[in-house]
């Protein structure tokens, strides 16, 4: 349903939604809550400390250079560690590792297929045969004590039998990302009994995350945030690892989460504001401004460059809040209608997508979008009208000249506040909300998208996410202009409660504390990764 008809049923969902956070009949049907995360764990290695996030207090570890010399200790009994791929995380991961610890008797190899395309890359950036730290993935996986899998998920749901032969009792096998788990989930399979199982998973790309390393250099802490999860310790060491492996990556701090979590709210997240809805939300927005009048240049001015510019930084610094509280009076009323008009339908896709996620059916659809491949690649995504007037536009960029457009701060703030909203009641920890739906689009990604594109964006992060941002954001643009839009144009005011929520959503208190670990500094694109 479009335009008017479509309006009664947009104000019944925000009824029945404010009423309570946990009163949406919506969800009810929908995959149950996570079970219970208890967000505390010890070590003893590094100190950890208490933070309260909205009313629960979760336990993190703060990192920086100053705690490689404890690497050792951390990584007691490990004397190899095998880093097999080389895509997206692969590179930044194997040389934040290597020279985090250089000087120590822990070797850092790379394990890359015979005949890879990619043996070229890992040898110039100074893993090579010769040397000891470059070999055939297989091999690798044997004669390593903790294996870091970073080859595409589509490959690992493939070839995890010969995989898991490979790695000897006792070892740990390392993930980046809970992809594996969920498709084990969904065939009624198992990780080996006899291993330790662990993730670390960086809040951002593999080039964010080598470029913040390397800008903390001479800046303590700079890095990407990360969670860990502890899937199986059969040597009573899994949790000393995880930590070691994320301080040695830069992590400025790292969280608690489970496997089945992270996978949930990080292949829904890019599905979500990371990268799927910010790219249609800014294709909606865009045709809107220039169906209104406004010339191309100014419209893209108005949209990407609004939001991947000072809207992006101030929720980096002062939170979603601080967007809205930046603006005047006059701005405030626009970002007020921009965003009640958008929330329910951005909820209601996002609601969609979850479920998917959850039950396993977009796992299978990256697999199957991977067989697919070798007949029908990925096309581009940036050759819409919007993306060639913004290559112009980045083109002639001087200084900080960009306004913030409260109409597209409205819209985004609410898709932002609307996954906050659906990760929360899922069970999702604040800590985990926080950076996968805030800290990592802000941090990591926009400024990607703000440099070069949304191309450059979204394929330089995993075969995963560009497929979900691929096959989600159409959606996005979609509801928006059929929905929120017809919504923003009935010139009525803004929901009142709907922005009383937002205005006291307990999610700020959660955003300002993680907000004092973020990256010590903002990513650089003025030197080289």
């Amino acid at each position: 349903m479009i335009g008017r008809f479509c309006i009664p049923f947009i104000a019944m969902f925000y009824l029945v939604y404010v009423i309570g956070r946990n009163i949406n009949p919506l969800l009810d049907s929908a995959e149950p809550r996570l079970n219970s995360m208890e967000p505390t764990f010890t070590s003893t290695v590094f100190e950890s400390e208490t933070i309260l996030l909205a009313s629960t207090r979760e336990t993190v570890v703060r990192g920086g250079r100053n705690l490689f010399a404890r690497l050792p200790q951390a990584f007691s009994g490990i004397n190899q560690i095998g880093i097999i791929g080389w895509g997206s995380q692969g590179p930044a991961q194997a040389m934040n590792l290597r020279d985090s610890l250089a000087g120590t008797a822990i070797r850092v190899k790379v394990g890359l297929r015979s005949g890879s395309d990619s043996l070229a890359a890992a040898r110039k950036a100074g893993f090579s045969e010769e040397n000891g730290t470059l070999g055939e993935m297989f091999q690798v996986i044997r004669e390593s004590d903790l294996i870091i899998l970073l080859i595409c998920d589509a490959a690992q749901a493939r070839h995890h039998p010969e995989i898991f032969a490979a790695i000897r009792p006792g070892a740990t096998l390392g993930l980046s990302h809970g992809f594996l788990l969920g498709h084990l989930k969904s065939i009624g399979a198992g990780f080996p009994a006899d291993i330790d199982v662990i993730a670390v998973c960086p809040k951002g790309m593999g080039p964010s995350l080598r470029r913040l390393y390397l800008q903390g250099r001479n800046v303590n802490g700079a890095g990407i945030n990360a969670s860990f999860a502890v899937e199986q310790d059969i040597t009573g060491r899994a949790t000393e690892y995880a930590l070691g492996w994320s301080i040695a990556l830069g992590s400025p701090f790292t969280f608690k989460t489970t496997l089945e979590s992270e996978y949930r709210s990080d292949i829904f997240g890019e599905r979500g504001i990371l990268l799927g809805a910010v790219h249609g939300l800014l294709e909606a927005l865009f045709r809107r401004f220039v169906s209104q009048g406004m010339p191309e240049d100014i419209a893209f001015l108005e949209t990407a460059e609004s939001l991947t510019g000072p809207i992006s930084r101030a929720i980096s610094r002062n939170g979603i809040l601080g967007v809205y509280e930046a603006l005047g009076k006059a701005a405030k009323v626009e970002f007020e209608k921009a965003y009640a008009a958008a929330y329910a339908p951005a909820f209601d896709i996002l609601a969609e997508c979850y479920e998917e996620v959850a039950s396993g059916n977009e796992i299978r659809s990256v697999i199957m979008a991977v067989d697919r491949h070798s007949r029908m690649p990925m096309g581009r995504i940036d050759g819409t009208r919007m993306w060639v007037v913004g290559d112009a536009v980045r083109a002639r960029r001087v200084g900080r000249g960009i306004p913030v457009n409260p109409v597209t701060a409205g819209v985004y703030c609410a898709v932002m506040m609307a996954q906050i909203d659906l990760l929360a009641e899922k069970g999702h920890l604040y800590s985990e909300i926080v950076n996968e739906s805030v800290i990592e689009a802000v941090d990591s990604l926009n400024p990607y998208m703000h440099h070069k594109g949304v191309a450059h964006m979204v394929d330089n992060c995993s075969t995963t996410a560009r497929l979900g941002a691929r096959k989600w954001a159409s959606r996005f643009d979609y509801s928006l202009s059929q929905q929120a839009f017809p919504a923003l144009d009935e010139a009525r005011g803004a929901d009142t409660a709907l922005i009383e929520r937002f205005r006291g959503h307990e999610i700020h208190q959660a955003i300002s504390a993680c907000a004092q670990l973020r990256p010590s500094v903002d990513i650089s694109f003025l030197e080289t990764a």
